[in-house]
């Protein structure tokens, strides 16, 4: 089972084969998910600008990438033009950083603060994505209980709840 602590060295997490195999197939789907930003390639892309920025029809882009503006359609979509390509860059940044760590399987993964915070943010990422394919409720154990083991959610149900005690070790060991 996964272990995350800190230590002088900085926090250090330590994961079981199959955890880091999780986490990796976690963090490449997501990378996969997010691609290029809508719009990339336009001139004014090299600013940092989409130019057909639009609310995703994925219900999992729109939960990564939600409106700023829900009232006002407009602002939510100028908004999103001059934010969606920086926030998608730093999404696939950050689960690459994670990727990165995961190279050397079997060994401790040692993150400074910066890294530790990087991680937490895609684990944050990654989570909303499969909760928000499960619909995730307030609910969601008791739902998770019921279940039949041989349903296909199982697993995934599992892997979030997983996923939320990694996330809260690196929390603790960072405050």
């Amino acid at each position: 089972m996964s272990n995350v602590k800190k230590t002088r060295k900085g926090v250090v997490v330590r994961l079981e084969p199959e955890e880091a195999a999780l986490v990796r197939a976690l963090m490449e789907q997501l990378v996969s998910l997010l691609g290029d930003a809508p719009g990339e390639g336009g001139e004014l892309a090299s600013m940092g600008i989409a130019e057909n920025a639009v609310k995703p029809d994925d219900p999992v882009l729109a939960r990564l990438f939600p409106d700023a503006y829900r009232e006002d359609g407009e602002a939510a979509g100028e908004f999103r033009r001059y934010t969606e390509m920086g926030l998608r860059d730093g999404k696939r940044e950050a689960a690459r950083t994670v990727l990165d760590g995961l190279k050397d399987p079997g060994s401790d993964i040692v993150l400074d603060q910066e890294r530790a915070q990087i991680w937490l943010r895609a684990l944050n990422d990654v989570r909303l994505a499969l909760g928000t394919r499960l619909d995730i409720s307030e609910e969601w154990y008791e739902e998770a209980e019921q279940l039949d083991p041989r349903d296909p959610r199982a697993p995934m149900f599992a892997a979030y709840d997983w996923l939320t005690m990694l996330q809260e070790g690196l929390v603790r060991a960072l405050w």
